[in-house]
């Protein structure tokens, strides 16, 4: 090439340039294919839904330590299973829901995911949806499996969340449906009475489309 000759930039096309970002944007922003993935209970929110709705656009906020302490040590903990809230979940359980997920870990789904959802299971001030006696879950089935069934639980009185592990025998079994066929929202109403303060609502969901079985643990308190 002579000193004359001049090398020409590349030119890049608009479409080159708009699937350029697309990989950018899932290589650099954590969770950025998170809407195509499984789903959870939005309300009354699960602990894992509800730490990544309050904070997932400012996850790295040092006020949310004093704001929502558990969610920061769940975002402390692993920040991945933040952005993966929506797939807490365990294969092969066979409907032997209490011989899968020992006492201590029904929050996590037995420390499912090598784990990394353990800080479900902590004790503590999670935040709380407010709820009357009857109320409405509202499950987001995300990928539209539907559901061979829903069965909701709802901790007796006197458990207390702040300190207390959550365990089968803290649960009693209060609705149950049969299959339902894949919606963005599956709904349950359920009726809870005597109960104040704040509880846990537990909600199994077993995904139609295989032998997934998920575990949620969403927080209320009855006024």
């Amino acid at each position: 090439m002579s000193a004359q000759e001049k090398v020409r930039p590349a030119r890049w096309s608009p479409r080159a340039i708009a699937l350029l970002a697309v990989a950018l944007l899932v290589v650099l922003v954590p969770g950025a294919n998170t809407a195509s993935a499984h789903g959870s209970v939005i309300d009354p929110s699960s602990r894992n839904y509800g730490c990544w709705d309050r904070w997932g656009h400012d996850f790295q906020n040092p006020a949310m330590e004093q704001e929502d302490p558990m969610c920061w040590e769940a975002w402390q903990y692993d920040t991945n299973a933040m952005w993966n809230w929506n797939g807490l979940y365990r294969e092969g359980v066979a409907g032997d829901h209490q011989g899968a997920i020992p006492d201590g870990q029904l929050c996590s789904a037995g420390l499912t995911g090598d784990g990394r959802y353990a800080a479900m299971d902590t004790p503590g001030a999670w935040k709380t949806t407010d709820v009357n006696a009857n109320f409405t879950v509202d499950l987001w089935d995300q990928a539209l499996h539907g559901a061979d069934y829903m069965l909701v639980y709802v901790t007796e009185q006197g458990f207390d969340p702040t300190t207390d592990e959550l365990g089968w025998g803290d649960l009693e079994l209060l609705a149950e449906t049969g299959r339902l066929a894949p919606s963005e929202h599956m709904t349950v109403d359920v009726s809870a009475p005597g109960r104040s303060g704040h509880h846990v609502v537990y909600t199994i969901w077993q995904a139609s489309h295989s032998d997934q079985s998920y575990y949620i643990c969403s927080d209320v308190n009855f006024g």
